[in-house]
């Protein structure tokens, strides 16, 4: 490594030393923590996502946020040349340099990696790494931290893009490295256009038994409140009234947002009895999820909650019928629904009753993305309301050449309508990433093309009771799985104890996992009845304790 890169690595690293007694660790989310702690580790995450662009000769994207975690809270991740989230490969380094001790070790742990993986370093060099943020106050310092990192490495630039959803510094990257158009303007254009060409391709003649014109969103206090705004202004055929958008005096994700409303199974605050009958949304902290419910009457606060499951139905439902209209490919489309183990067991069995296929990954993103790539149209959606549709460039070539061709009878002209809808949503979803307001906007399509209301769309099935449970335990990596996380591997014989413990309940199930983050073991359950899952869960747990009590002591 030239004297002058390592000069300039020496003098910035100095001014951002790491906070002693803490160790941190990039997981799906990346780094997250309290955000006093949090400077050492935005630095050195600008310098690896310098050495990302280097390495893939493309734009990379860094993001801070915090997403659904408290306002004292920050985090910050990398954004890969496809606009998904950084490779897997990578994380072990992240690690490693987010708990460099000084400004010696890092130096000499960057020079290594450069060497170790060919990554062309020093001047004559360019990197270019697009910058984010959403709107918490620790935001605008940490972001500094980050292009302090980003330009330690000479022949790279920061390129600050502003106060944004995490989606949308998703989507800017993806565009930038596929030669389009990728400004916040173009988001917010690109969204309400697909929009628009999916309401002109409505059937006239659908019945529908909705009640009501408009959607109520809670923006979670947050950054995703503020751009459906925004957004709004070029949506056309749709009232969007947006509640918790930031501007007022409530907290980010205190007592509202997507976490919330999903967990607690309570309306947010700015919500009421009056909001009964009238179709509800939540974003999260930063725009990366969304659920919908409905506000019951009565003083319980209590929603019926309309959850990641069930967009993923929904979009399903939608994606299979047009689908349908385009038989005369031919090879086959390739449409594949992907969730995880903690999917409920009864959306899980609606979607193969649709004669869907339906594969499982291990927890994470990250998983899901990449399985989901597999397809032509792929789909996954985790109930916590992340999620997308992915095309496959093929398939996508396809339907614009499907598209250009004259057709003179009426299946074909349905086929050609088909073909337009599956661009148009192509565009609107959020390809990189889940992406709350595209995913709101294609919900609210969809609905009216089937003419539903959310009641209607709420009783596709009838969610099985379920239970969670932490075990903390010594060492949760006593417990391995296989089958994308559903049989234990070992301890030897817990796999069987879970087997005995399920067939005592009608419509059992359960797995455990140990914990990416905490030295604890989750146990997952579900039965016909919240008293039988219950029982499941406390049941598995206690065999949990007991086969990692037996696996210590040996």
């Amino acid at each position: 490594m030239a004297a002058d890169q390592q000069l300039a690595l020496f003098q910035t690293a100095s001014a951002f030393p790491l906070p002693p007694g803490v160790k941190f660790s990039y997981g799906t989310a990346g780094f997250r923590a309290d955000a006093s702690i949090l400077a050492s580790t935005v630095f050195r995450v600008g310098i690896l996502a310098s050495l990302r662009s280097l390495k893939t000769q493309s734009v990379i994207g860094l993001m801070i946020t915090a997403s659904h975690n408290q306002v004292s809270d920050n985090g910050v991740k990398i954004s890969d040349p496809s606009g998904g989230m950084m490779t897997q490969e990578w994380e072990p380094f992240a690690d490693a340099l987010a708990n460099a001790s000084d400004p010696d070790d890092l130096f000499k742990l960057i020079n290594q990696f450069v060497i170790n993986n060919n990554i062309p370093f020093g001047r004559g060099q360019y990197a270019e790494v697009l910058l984010g943020r959403d709107t918490r106050p620790s935001g605008k310092a940490l972001l500094e931290a980050a292009k302090q990192g980003v330009n330690a490495v000479i022949g790279a630039i920061a390129v600050d893009m502003g106060i944004l959803t995490t989606p949308q510094l998703h989507w800017m990257v993806r565009c930038r490295n596929k030669g389009l158009k990728a400004s916040e303007s173009d988001y917010f254009a690109q969204l309400s256009d697909a929009f628009g060409c999916l309401m002109d391709l409505r059937s006239q003649t659908i019945e529908t038994n909705r009640t009501d014109s408009k959607v109520i969103v809670d923006g979670a206090n947050g950054v995703g409140g503020k751009k459906l705004e925004e957004l709004k202004q070029g949506v056309k055929g749709l009232e969007i009234e947006v509640r918790n958008s930031g501007k007022g005096e409530g907290i980010l994700n205190a007592g509202v947002g997507a976490d919330f409303v999903q967990k607690e199974k309570l309306f947010p605050g700015g919500f009421g009895e009056s909001d009964s009958g009238t179709r509800c949304a939540s974003l999260d902290g930063d725009a990366d999820r969304l659920v919908y419910f409905c506000v019951l009457k009565g003083n319980s606060k209590k929603v019926d909650l309309v959850d990641g499951d069930k967009i993923l139905s929904l979009f399903a439902i939608f994606i299979k019928e047009q689908m349908s209209l385009l038989e005369e490919k031919k090879e086959k489309i390739k449409l594949g629904i992907v969730q995880t183990a903690y999917a409920n067991g009864a959306s899980t069995d609606f979607l193969k009753q649709m004669d869907l296929e339906v594969v499982l990954t291990p927890t994470g993103v990250k998983y899901l993305h990449e399985k989901a790539a597999e397809y032509d149209i792929g789909i996954y959606f985790e109930a916590n309301g992340h999620g997308t549709i992915l095309f496959s460039e093929n398939f996508l070539h396809w339907l614009e050449t499907r598209n250009a061709e004259v057709s003179h009878t009426s299946a074909g002209f349905e086929a050609q309508k088909a073909a337009l809808r599956l661009l148009a949503v192509s565009k609107l979803i959020n390809q990189a990433v889940g992406d709350a307001l595209s995913g709101l906007l294609l919900v609210e399509v969809i609905l009216l093309y089937l003419g539903w209301s959310i009641e209607r769309w709420n009783e596709l099935y009838q969610d099985l009771p379920s239970r969670q449970i932490k075990v903390s335990v010594a060492d949760r990596m006593a417990i391995t799985t296989t089958n994308a996380e559903t049989l234990v591997v070992t301890p030897p014989c817990l796999q069987e104890a879970i087997n005995s413990e399920v067939a005592k309940h009608s419509r059992g199930r359960s797995f455990v996992r140990p914990s990416g983050t905490e030295n604890v073991v989750r146990v997952y359950a579900e039965a016909s009845t919240q008293q039988a899952a219950d029982c499941l869960a406390q049941s598995v747990a206690e065999h949990v304790k007991h086969f990692l009590a037996l696996a210590t002591s040996n």
